[in-house]
């Protein structure tokens, strides 16, 4: 197939997000404008001048501008136009189910409450199901470089909130942060009834991955890249079918891969793993859902097959019941 016909598959094809960091979908024209609603003094005058910030090495360097841009989010407002432009945006692109990540942590530490940030979130969620049927799951992240015990006062705050929260997950700067540092929050947490996700093998290596499956229990893998380096762990993987949320702009932009058609993608579900394709940040890597898919397109050899799997892979990983994934899986079967 033409490539141009593969990108219009892509777009006709139902999908579902399940690595998406709801603060890194603030896009510079809302950060800008909620900077001057809530009397910000910020660092950037114009949008230009913020997208000429976003040029990372590594990991930390998008960390460092990633929380400065968080400052804007002080209401329970912004949190709900922070929510539904992305939730719309997901819409443009046939994302019809979306599991979404929120750091409390980098607004508690602010002195923004927790259910200040939560309100505004969950508004969102509710009337996206309304107004267009999207259906959506929340995923409450810790911040890996903070203590464990900061861990469990965040889970303790989530308390009012359980209803609205279908599980935990581990992201912010992953090397000398080991998956085993939280798996005692993460214990709790099961026990709890909450579903288990970490980011593990993004930069850190394959034992991290180990970790975040011996120790932390997890339900899935976010990223999971360097699992690839290790024999007896892709096949572990693949034998348990545990998801990996794979966001490929992502990788390219911190430098996890020198260039997409490097990208181990395509080897990945010729390993058998089960991949997905998802946007992580996409306001300060370059893309949402589609956009991943377009670039992978353009610079991977994916086929029809590879490109529907894929699709496939993103309901069957996500948390959604059976009845609903099957739904959705054969609405893929029709297009």
């Amino acid at each position: 197939m033409k490539k141009s016909d593969l990108k219009a598959y892509v777009a006709a094809l139902p999908k579902a997000e399940l690595h998406l960091h709801i603060e890194g979908s603030l896009e510079p024209e809302l950060m800008l404008k909620l900077a001057q609603r809530n009397n910000i003094d910020f660092p950037f005058q114009s949008v230009e001048e913020i997208r000429k910030a976003y040029q990372f090495s590594e990991l930390q360097d998008f960390l460092d501008i990633y929380y400065q841009g968080m400052n804007v989010l002080q209401t329970e407002e912004d949190f709900f136009d922070l929510t539904m432009a992305y939730l719309n945006r997901a819409r443009a692109d046939n994302v019809r189910h979306a599991e979404i990540f929120f750091d409390p942590q980098g607004h508690t530490a602010r002195g923004v409450p927790f259910g200040t940030a939560i309100s505004g979130i969950v508004t969102a969620l509710g009337m996206a199901k309304m107004q267009f049927g999207m259906t959506t799951k929340l995923i409450m992240c810790f911040l890996r470089h903070l203590p464990e015990e900061d861990a469990f006062e965040t889970l303790k705050q989530a308390d009012p909130w359980l209803d609205h929260i279908a599980g935990i997950g581990l992201d912010s700067s992953e090397l000398g942060h080991p998956p085993a540092k939280f798996k005692n929050v993460f214990a709790k947490a099961k026990d709890m009834g909450l579903k288990l996700v970490a980011h593990a093998g993004e930069e850190g290596p394959p034992d991290y991955v180990y970790e975040a499956l011996d120790q932390l229990k997890v339900d899935r893998i976010d990223h999971g890249n360097r699992s690839l380096e290790d024999e007896a762990l892709v096949a572990r993987l693949a034998a348990e079918e545990m998801t990996l949320t794979v966001c490929p702009l992502s990788n390219l932009k911190l430098c996890v891969v020198d260039q997409l058609s490097t990208h181990p993608i395509k080897r990945m579900l010729d390993l058998g793993l089960r991949a997905t394709v998802n946007s992580d940040d996409p306001s300060y890597f370059g893309g949402y859902v589609n956009d991943n898919f377009y670039a992978l397109i353009d610079a991977v050899d994916l086929t029809k097959d590879d490109i529907r799997t894929l699709c496939e892979n993103s309901f069957k990983g996500s948390f959604l019941p059976e009845g609903q994934k099957r739904a959705q899986l054969a609405a893929i079967a029709k297009v």
